[in-house]
Parts: structure tokens; C-alpha cells; sequence
């Protein structure tokens, strides 16, 4: 019984980035996958609110309820934390781009992007202060300057280190959604 998923030489599909016939646009979703130092750091503060919990359960058993209600909380934040660092990144959908930080959403209509470009430039390595020469994909909105523009995308945040052709996939990917859905 053949089983051609499983055959090595089968012939792969070249059109795996085609929309769906079904494919709703208007929905949001991430252009690129998370990358491993994201999802690695989400799963780590996962793993310590699990001990936390784990701990919350103990001090109910053994403690008062109200010390424990605390440390159920603090396991909440952890957990609360890990989605919200999962969720960071760029949102694209017909309506518009949108710009996820782990304390802010920012949502730019597409008729306000005046364009969406990749530029050589120093970038900060993982979020931290410490900068490094990369690439950062920038957003300039209509009637504003690109100068103070923090960048959506660059080679070494926690989605693309040391995975320069996801980058370069990520960034064509925002761009051409870019250029079909902004007017004019």
C-alpha cells in the first residue's frame, strides 16, 4: 500500500503561499510563523506559572486561601504574559495593518500607509538595548515623516534571528499586501 505523504520523492507544490478560495481576507493573520526565540521564551514562562500553579495548589492545602489566591494570580500574570508575547508581531488583513507590542496594539488603515519598505540599518538585537547592523521592515503613514518610525519587523528581533530568508519572506509578504490594498 503506497502512502505517497509519507515518500520523500514525491513532488512538492510549488503554490503553498496561494489564498484559498475560501481564504477570508478580512480576518487577521500573521504573514510568517513565530519564530523559535518567541514561542522558546513563551514556553519557559509557561513552564514556570505551571510550578507556580503547582505551588498555588500546595499553600490551598496547607496555608491560607487568601496566600494562595495571591500565588493563583501571579501563575495568571505568567500565563497572561506568555499569550501576549505569542501574539506580538504584524497582523496584516484587508482593512489594514496592525502593529502588536507587548503593552500596545497599533491599526493603520491601509489609505493611511504611504509605503512599506526594508532598509538597511542598526537594529536592536532580541528587543534589548544593544544594537546590531540589520535589516528592519518600516511603515510610513501618510503626512508623516519616516524618521521616528520604530521598525514592524528586523533581522534580529525574536521572530527572525539567524533566519534571514524568513525574514526576507516576511517582509515581501507585508509588502505585497501593502501594495494590493493600499489605494491609489
Amino acid at each position: 500500500m503506497p502512502l505517497p505523504f509519507l515518500t520523500a520523492d514525491r513532488a512538492f507544490e510549488t503554490a503553498d503561499d496561494v489564498a484559498l478560495p475560501y481564504d477570508d481576507r478580512d480576518r487577521w493573520r500573521r504573514p510568517y510563523r513565530p519564530g523559535p526565540w518567541r514561542v522558546g521564551a513563551a514556553a519557559i514562562v509557561l513552564l514556570l506559572a505551571s510550578f507556580v500553579l503547582f505551588a498555588a495548589v500546595i499553600i490551598a492545602a496547607t496555608a491560607s486561601v487568601s496566600s494562595a489566591g495571591f500565588v493563583f494570580a501571579v501563575a495568571l500574570v505568567g500565563i497572561a504574559c506568555a499569550l501576549r508575547m505569542l501574539r506580538m508581531g504584524v497582523w496584516v488583513s484587508a482593512r489594514g495593518l496592525r502593529h502588536v507590542v507587548f503593552w500596545t496594539t497599533r491599526t493603520v488603515p491601509w489609505a493611511q500607509v504611504a509605503s512599506v519598505r526594508t532598509v538597511q540599518q542598526p537594529v536592536r538585537w532580541l528587543g534589548l538595548p544593544r544594537t546590531v547592523q540589520g535589516q528592519a521592515l518600516l511603515l510610513v503613514r501618510q503626512g508623516r515623516s519616516a524618521d521616528p518610525a520604530s521598525p514592524l519587523l528586523t533581522t534580529h528581533d525574536a521572530d527572525f534571528l539567524g533566519r534571514e530568508t524568513a525574514f526576507d519572506r516576511a517582509a515581501d509578504s507585508v509588502e505585497v499586501w501593502a501594495d494590493e490594498y493600499r489605494p491609489g
